[in-house]
């Protein structure tokens, strides 16, 4: 046990190893900096738009929010707004990508905390481990209706939803939604339930139909994973590592897809270090803000969530009313 989990340590630090490295790769340095793809306007625009601090405060909203299921999507863009990262045309594309890119530091987090059962997924994938091979097929079934509605609606959602008062909308949806039928069923899910053995491939089809919904801004995916996990009879701690490890596999995705499309220009606006910065902070708050809900879950309902949302619904619209996002 021992000696898997420092194999399983070593090769975490080896990708975290590899991905700064690739920032730094990506970067460029002398008379190739002023040939890069960012303009010199963007990278002038840029040296105040990102700078460290901001970078570590959008690496702190990512890592708080990325797993509670309060939405990701919705704070990073009030706080993008709020900062002025990513307002002006030359730099939009950069921030867009760097806000996908940071949520590598929230994936790195949960690999962190569930290393045993990723391992169990691995042995699982080369045929040493019948359960993990089992996992892994579920995760694929439920990765795969929001991989390919978002690859379908990502334009339109980006151009439609990704607005203050749209999201303040899927916050309160998503409150109604807690207060309604989300306590009753995380009480159910406490005290009975299937586990993570016991999911079957119609479960990991319908909870990711589920989150396709979360490709609305302000919905969150954790959100609807869960009470979708709970509505068919999971127990609140699968339904829970679940929706977790599904969206490891869904956030890995699309950090790929964005940091091979985007992750070069972002780089040459924005530089290296900052990214950089952003990802350890985020990494290092979504490891405490995991193992926190976990822990809070077991003892506390999902209501707090629920006024939170609502909360942050008025203050978005409060910020919109008085333009200042």
């Amino acid at each position: 046990m021992l000696r898997n989990k420092v194999k399983c340590g070593h090769v975490l630090i080896a990708t975290m190893v590899a991905v700064f490295a690739t920032l730094a790769l990506m970067g460029p340095s002398g008379a190739a900096a002023a040939e890069g793809k960012a303009t010199a306007a963007a990278k002038a625009a840029a040296k105040k738009e990102l700078t460290a601090a901001k970078a570590a405060v959008l690496g702190v909203v990512e890592g708080l929010t990325e797993y509670l299921p309060i939405s990701s999507s919705g704070h990073l863009l009030v706080a993008e707004r709020l900062m002025h990262v990513g307002d002006k045309k030359l730099t939009k594309d950069a921030a867009d990508t760097y806000t996908i890119v940071i949520q590598a530091g929230a994936i790195f987090a949960v690999l962190l905390i569930f290393w045993k059962r990723i391992l169990d997924v691995l042995q699982g994938l080369i045929g040493r481990s019948a359960e993990g091979r089992r996992l892994l097929i579920v995760l694929i079934l439920g990765f795969l209706p929001a991989a390919v509605a978002g690859v379908a609606g990502e334009s339109k959602i980006k151009a439609k939803l990704l607005e203050p008062v749209p999201v303040a909308i899927a916050w309160t949806l998503g409150a109604i939604a807690i207060l309604v039928i989300g306590s009753k069923l995380h009480q159910r899910g406490k005290t009975q339930g299937r586990l993570i053995g016991e999911i079957t491939n119609r479960d990991a089809l319908i909870i990711g139909c589920a989150q396709v919904l979360a490709l609305w801004p302000g919905t969150s995916r954790s959100l609807v994973t869960i009470l979708a996990a709970l509505m068919l009879g999971l127990s609140l701690s699968t339904a829970v590592e679940f929706s977790f490890l599904l969206g490891l596999l869904t956030l890995s995705a699309a950090t790929a897809k964005d940091m091979i499309s985007g992750g070069k220009q972002m780089v040459d606006t924005y530089g290296a270090v900052n990214p950089t910065i952003g990802f350890l902070v985020a990494f290092a708050v979504a490891f405490i803000a995991v193992k926190w809900m976990i822990g809070y879950l077991q003892k506390n309902s999902l209501n707090v969530f629920a006024y939170y949302r609502l909360a942050a619904a008025a203050v978005a619209i409060a910020l919109f009313a008085a333009d200042k996002i």
